[in-house]
């Protein structure tokens, strides 16, 4: 059985990271390439310089809902709700305080939820007004569901909203972001397309189970939530080129490096263009199609910390974190980032 406390590592709190860095490329990195063993560190600003020759780097272009709402009760108690999804016409959420089912939620005076049921974790709440206006509900009157370790950000509204969205970002559906995206700039952009580095993007929608802590039952079975990919096949062509012609792929971010390796065949070609990801990659994992991984810290005994390590190897992988704790680098969501390969 997988030891959890083999993922764990202790650290400051003040260095979790409760702003992004300004600019957003201003954020440090720490490169290691696994073959020299050798670490760098840096500015992400300066990226191009230790990428592999050839690289071409692979976006989530997904898009973060604004999914924290909050409604109202009958009573007038006030009660944070976060959209997960929608099943079966019901939206799937998670709310701060107990809510009885049969009961109503209001939104605004004219918009409305009625609780059908709870599973024990989750509320299904019927929309009374018309499904197709749910994003728009989310766009007006939603908060950016920032994790809940970023304890006092200094912006709110539609500055917090920003700071937690890529540059990229363009198709809505996820309830949290892909936060290796968000040390990206124009600049670094336009920089890496001079250098020979091409940018390609793929569509994950990252879901709760990213960041929710690892069952026993996901540990046995080796399979973890399912998040929703899409690879365009235009992309998917320009991939398969690329791998053949010997060219790195480099992901960025954890959700870029499930969706490619679900979508690969055993030969290494990129095949199954949309589907569920529900891979469990972790330690001895034989990667069929990424080569390198650009990411950030990740909080300890999680899925997230697994899967770097299935790059570098778990002594590796904690000992760079060791090292980046000890240098003072900043952590998680809005810290600091790491290229590895």
């Amino acid at each position: 059985m997988l030891r959890l406390q083999k993922y764990e590592y202790s650290f400051p709190p003040e260095l979790i990271a409760q702003k992004p860095a300004v600019p957003r490329d201003a954020a440090r990195l720490l490169v290691f390439k696994k073959k020299e063993k050798k670490i760098f560190h840096d500015i992400f600003k300066n990226l191009a310089a230790y990428l592999p020759l050839g690289a071409v780097l692979v976006c989530n272009d997904t898009k973060v809902l604004p999914a924290r709402l909050i409604a109202y009760k009958s009573t007038g108690g006030k009660v944070e709700i976060l959209y997960i999804a929608t099943v079966r016409g019901l939206l799937q959420v998670l709310a701060d305080r107990k809510i009885a089912a049969g009961s109503r939620l209001a939104l605004t005076s004219r918009l409305f939820f009625d609780v059908a049921k709870s599973d024990g974790r989750f509320y299904y709440l019927r929309p009374l007004f018309p499904p197709g206006r749910l994003n728009g509900i989310l766009e007006r009157h939603g908060i950016a569901p920032i994790p809940p370790y970023i304890r006092h950000p200094e912006a709110s509204g539609k500055k917090l909203r920003e700071q937690y969205q890529a540059i990229f970002a363009k198709k809505s559906g996820a309830i949290a972001a892909p936060t290796a995206s968000l040390h990206f700039t124009k600049r670094l952009v336009t920089k890496l397309g001079h250098g020979g580095f091409p940018i390609r993007f793929i569509t994950l929608h990252v879901g709760l189970g990213t960041f929710a802590p690892l069952t026993a039952s996901q540990l046995a079975a080796g399979k973890l939530h399912a998040e929703q990919y899409r690879i365009d096949p235009v992309i998917a062509r320009f991939l398969n080129e690329a791998k053949k012609q010997g060219r790195p792929i480099i992901a960025v971010g954890t959700t870029v490096v499930r969706a490619l390796e679900s979508a690969a065949d055993k030969s290494g070609r990129l095949k199954k263009l949309q589907g569920t990801a529900d891979l469990f990659i972790r330690e001895k994992y034989r990667f069929r199609f990424v080569d390198g991984i650009i990411t950030n810290f990740h909080v300890p005994r999680s899925s997230l910390l697994m899967l770097v390590s299935s790059f570098t190897g778990r002594k590796q992988s904690i000992a760079l974190y060791k090292t980046a704790i000890q240098k003072k680098y900043r952590l998680f969501s809005f810290g600091d980032g790491m290229l590895l390969y």
